[in-house]
């Protein structure tokens, strides 16, 4: 390598390491501020919390935030039944699934089940 190449690549180094720790100084500054404004704030909405709530006495929270109460479902009796009677259906389908899988696992786990394999029953019969 040419020497004048070397100094040139010493030199950005040296300007490199010069200003270094101006940044670093720079970052951490900028860092002391943020925590400081975000300490302010908490400080000052704690004390506006304070302020706002002072006859209640301090409850412990459930778990989560306030759930909103379920929306109760305006059906027709007759979808009732219709949305019923599916869900039936799936249940028993998924019971008996559940009893086939373990009476194929108990016999021969390699074996296929005998029959043609359960239908899964239709969950919308009304085809909405």
């Amino acid at each position: 390598m040419k020497p004048k190449d070397l100094r040139k690549k010493i030199r950005r180094l040296e300007k490199r390491l010069q200003e270094g720790p101006k940044k670093l100084a720079k970052l951490k500054q900028k860092l002391h501020a943020v925590e400081a404004t975000k300490a302010a704030k908490a400080k000052k909405k704690a004390a506006a919390r304070a302020k706002a709530k002072p006859s209640r006495p301090i409850e412990a929270k459930k778990s989560g935030a306030a759930k909103k109460p379920k929306k109760k479902l305006n059906l027709s009796p007759e979808r009732r039944a219709q949305l019923a009677a599916a869900m039936k259906a799936r249940w028993a389908a998924k019971r008996a699934a559940e009893a086939n899988a373990k009476a194929a696992s108990g016999d021969n786990q390699h074996s296929a089940p005998p029959g043609p394999p359960p239908q899964a029953p239709e969950n919308r019969p009304d085809g909405v």
